[in-house]
């Protein structure tokens, strides 16, 4: 495991909070400046349920993993992979099935490095720096065209990284270039950031805190959420909370207060 000077780079403002090491503090990881765990703890004392959302999102993660396993998937594209954790794409994919191939793609270098240091010695999976924005440049890059053959279905997640695509025009074009590369029988596996039923003053504090967000978000609602799936078929039970997604047992996270996730998800096949 790469040591701190080994995992910051020139490229990295540590006095500005960072989305993938903000998430890495929530799930318990090391990975993260003071910066990041400043902003945890005032969004954990904004929205106290945010610790056990962002666990729930990964359960979810997992789940639909197995999920796409099961229908026969062995290839897989995780946009917005973030900095890994315990229980990555990988490693459930290839506990399936050892050949499966993987290829995550963040924009964050921390993100980068620590998951070039992780799969250095599995040659089923990459990972590729770059942003959501330029879908086209992940599908052409030379790590991805060597592990994932398109002319086969494939899964591709998007877990907690469309509601940092604010501009709608964007959004669809990111979805459509994906539409139209995936054949019959592939996936899409989507959880976005919800606000919708929370309370006004949680909205209002989470709103003044993301102004110092290197990337910030947006909220979409259950409506706007389930519209990622155009052209999609929804897996049964549809969109819902992220931790209504097939729960494995009831004492899987929030799955009594699902609201508190604040967070949708779904998974969606192409017909």
């Amino acid at each position: 495991m790469p040591n701190t000077e080994d995992w910051t780079s020139s490229e990295t403002k540590i006095e500005q909070y960072n989305s993938a090491r903000y998430y890495d503090y929530l799930l318990g990881g090391f990975h993260n400046f003071a910066v990041d765990r400043k902003i945890g703890d005032l969004v954990i004392k904004a929205c106290p349920d945010v610790r056990l959302g962002a666990l729930a999102n990964r359960a979810f993660l997992r789940r639909a993993v197995k999920f796409l396993c099961q229908q026969g998937i062995d290839q897989f594209l995780d946009i917005g992979s973030g900095i890994p954790t315990s229980g990555n794409v990988h490693e459930i994919a290839q506990k399936n099935n050892p050949s499966a191939h993987v290829v995550y793609v963040d924009i964050d270098p921390i993100a980068v490095i620590h998951s070039q240091a992780i799969l250095k010695d599995n040659p089923n999976a990459t990972i590729i720096q770059e942003d959501i924005h330029n879908i086209e440049k992940v599908l052409e890059h030379p790590s991805f065209t060597a592990l994932i053959d398109l002319h086969r279905p494939l899964g591709v997640l998007m877990l907690s990284v469309l509601h940092f695509v604010k501009d709608e025009d964007d959004l669809k074009r990111i979805l459509r270039v994906l539409m139209d590369s995936l054949v019959s029988g592939s996936y899409i596996v989507i959880s976005h950031y919800s606000a919708e039923g929370a309370p006004i003053e949680t909205i209002a504090q989470l709103g003044r805190l993301a102004t110092g967000a290197s990337s910030p978000s947006v909220s979409r609602t259950l409506a706007e959420t389930s519209r990622l799936f155009d052209g999609f078929e929804l897996v049964e039970p549809g969109v819902v909370r992220v931790s209504l997604w097939r729960p494995e047992c009831s004492e899987d996270f929030l799955i009594d207060r699902p609201e508190r996730t604040m967070a949708f998800a779904g998974v969606g096949r192409k017909p």
